[in-house]
This record gives structure tokens, sequence and C-alpha cells, in this order.
């Protein structure tokens, strides 16, 4: 299996902490918060890594190089204007995995690319234990499967509400006050099928969150959750930064 990892964001909320620096870069303990996603994956058998840049995209470039080093293939993908979440991943997919049928005037997936595939957001620092999410995605037959946790204060996430099967019916993005109905929370860690690709235009800014999930939803599409116990930080203001530091 191979992962995008997201890291393309400018990280506004923590202002002068990512003027230099990229927010995936931030350091927890002595490693970046990049370094410790990767680690991640590459111990669950993910050697195959893509990220996506565009805030001071040297400082990733220059740090990972080609992965070898971590025992992983790293290739990256440039966005001169930020894509989002889902035309991130859209535009990875275009620069790697398929090709353009120009009679059809479409793209069509390259035989060796249609399997599923990690979506991480490369500035949430994650520990969880992976397989448990792939083997429930391998038997759930779905589109995607979400990686969920228990959050009290929802205001600034996505929720989702499950059903009893764990199937997503809804998906809101930062909920106002009537819109809280559940405590359920993305947290940034998707497997997807290539389908998700259908509902992704090219060269558009579109988001998982507020675009994309909502609309499968809506067409019916198999999307899972799957709550995770493990480890998940996200480091959104320089006070959670320094909370996670010290705690480090």
């Amino acid at each position: 299996m191979k992962a995008i990892i997201l890291a393309a964001g400018k990280g506004k909320r923590l202002g002068k902490l990512t003027e230099s620096i990229p927010k995936p870069m931030l350091k927890i303990g002595k490693k970046p918060i990049l370094e410790h996603n990767i680690e991640c994956l590459r111990d669950y058998g993910i050697s195959d890594i893509y990220i996506n840049l565009h805030h001071l995209p040297e400082v990733i470039r220059n740090y990972f190089s080609d992965g070898k080093k971590w025992g992983v293939n790293i290739q990256y993908s440039y966005e001169p204007a930020l894509l989002g979440t889902a035309g991130a991943m859209r535009k990875i997919a275009e620069d790697y995995w398929i090709k353009k049928s120009w009679k059809k005037n479409k793209h069509i997936l390259s035989p060796k690319r249609q399997n599923p595939f990690f979506v991480v957001y490369g500035d949430n620092l994650f520990a969880y234990n992976l397989r448990k999410i792939i083997n429930f995605h391998e038997r759930k037959k779905g589109v995607a499967t979400i990686a969920l946790y228990e959050k009290e204060n929802v205001e600034q996430s996505g929720i989702v509400l499950l059903n009893g099967d764990n199937k997503i019916i809804k998906f809101i993005e930062k909920p106002k006050p009537g819109e809280v109905v559940s405590n359920l929370v993305n947290t940034g860690l998707y497997i997807l099928e290539p389908k998700v690709l259908d509902y992704i235009p090219s060269n558009k800014a579109i988001d998982f969150g507020k675009d994309v999930f909502p609309e499968m939803i809506k067409n019916d599409e198999k999307i899972f959750g799957l709550i995770l116990k493990g480890n998940l930080r996200a480091i959104d203001t320089p006070l959670l930064y320094k909370q996670v530091t010290e705690a480090s």
C-alpha cells in the first residue's frame, strides 16, 4: 500500500513559528512531525510515499530527499497555488498514477495503481496501529475509511455520524452549535479506493471535508468510520504546540 502525505499548508495560525519552516517540519522531541509520521507508515509496511509541497518546499525536500535514509521511497508534487486536501491528492494521482487518453479526453488509472492508498494530514502527529484500519477497510469493502477519535470540543473539526454498521451517514466540517450531531472527529487519516478520484476534478481547489465526503455521502457511497485508540496531536496554535513539546 502507498500513502500520500499532505504537507503544503502554510500553518498561518502558528504565526511566527512557521515563517521560516513548514508546519510539518516543526520538531516534537528531536524529530519533525513529518518524520514521526513517515516512520509510523514505514513500520506498517508502507514504503511508497508521495508528499505535496507549497510553503517552503525545499526545507522538506532537502531534509528527506528520496527517503532512502528512512527505508522508504519518497516522491514530491509541488503546488504553485494550493489545491486543498482533495485537489492535492488529484494532482499527485495525475503526476504519478494515471495517464490521459487523448481520444476520450479523460484520465485512465494505470492497472498497477488500482489499489487503495492512505491519505495522511502531515501536520498532525499520530501514532496508531495502522493494521487495524487496514483490516477494517478490507473487511468493509467500502470506497473510503476515515479514522476517527472522540473529542469534547468539535467546533473547529470535521465531525461524523455513524449508523450501526459504522457507515458514515453525515460529515459536517466545522459544525455550528445546532449542527453538532456527535463527538466523533476526523483525524485526517484515510484509506481511499481509486473511485474517490471520480469526485475530484482536475486542477481545482477542493477539500475532502467540505466538498468530497459530503458529496459521496449524498450519493450513498460506502464510507466507513473507525474509532482508533492511540495518540493524535493536532498542532494548530502556538499554545497547542507548546503543550505537545512539553509533554514529549
